[in-house]
This record gives structure tokens, C-alpha cells and sequence, in this order.
């Protein structure tokens, strides 16, 4: 089956972050985005400091991704969050909550280090497309 690169507008800014990576992929009916952090359409961490921000944003650039591909939210499955810091879950949790209000995916949310210090989130997920 042959894979699909996905690279939405709003992630494709210069310069592109060096290490080797796809915003997301497609293969048959499955998509699978890499994990979206904060960066805003011009590649600089959006809401410094702020999880509730960068949630948002890093949750449009799911979303784009997903598009992009041909899903929703609806398609999701299966979603990982990775917090810079616990103590910000149930902040994340009400942002999450909204963009998956009933029936949301199975998720793991963990704490772990980020690629860079402004990072305060990271989120990915699989989705399915039809059946």
C-alpha cells in the first residue's frame, strides 16, 4: 500500500525543523500524525508559559494534519498527550474535552522532557477513515 506524506499549509514554514520527520502519514485508510507541538504557521512555539494555548494550537495542528489526510475527529482512535508537566493535566483535560465532548479516543497522557524548553505539550494520534 503505498504511503501518503502529509504536510498541511499551516506546518509547512521555513525553515523546517532539521530532523527527519513527516507532519503525518497516510496509508490506506489509516492516518497517523507525528507529534504536534504549538508551532504556529511561522514555526515559533505559540502561548510561551501558557499550557491552554499551546494546547489549542497544538490541537489545530492535529486537526490540519487530519485534514489534510481526510479525517476528522470523528476518525480518531487513539490520541498520545506528553506534558513538559503533570500539574498542568487538568488544564489540557478541559481543552481536550472540547475538541472531543462525547465518545473521545483512547488516550495515554504521560510527563516527559521536550524537544525544547518551550514546549509545554505535545499530542498525537492515529485515526481510521471509513468503515
Amino acid at each position: 500500500m503505498p504511503r501518503k506524506i502529509l504536510t498541511p499549509d499551516q506546518l509547512n514554514f521555513q525553515p523546517r525543523p532539521t530532523y527527519p520527520y513527516s507532519p503525518g502519514t497516510r496509508g490506506g485508510n489509516m492516518i497517523f500524525t507525528a507529534g504536534q507541538v504549538a508551532w504556529g504557521s511561522d514555526g515559533e512555539i505559540v502561548g510561551i508559559g501558557d499550557i491552554e494555548a499551546q494546547t489549542r494550537q497544538t490541537l489545530a495542528n492535529v486537526e490540519a494534519v487530519l485534514r489534510e489526510g481526510g479525517a476528522d475527529w470523528d476518525d480518531v482512535l487513539k490520541c498520545n498527550v506528553y506534558l513538559k508537566d503533570m500539574r498542568d493535566f487538568q488544564k489540557m483535560n478541559n481543552i481536550f474535552f472540547e475538541y472531543f465532548p462525547q465518545d473521545p479516543p483512547a488516550r495515554t497522557t504521560v510527563q516527559t522532557p521536550m524537544a525544547d524548553a518551550t514546549m509545554l505539550i505535545e499530542i498525537e494520534a492515529v485515526a481510521y477513515i471509513g468503515g
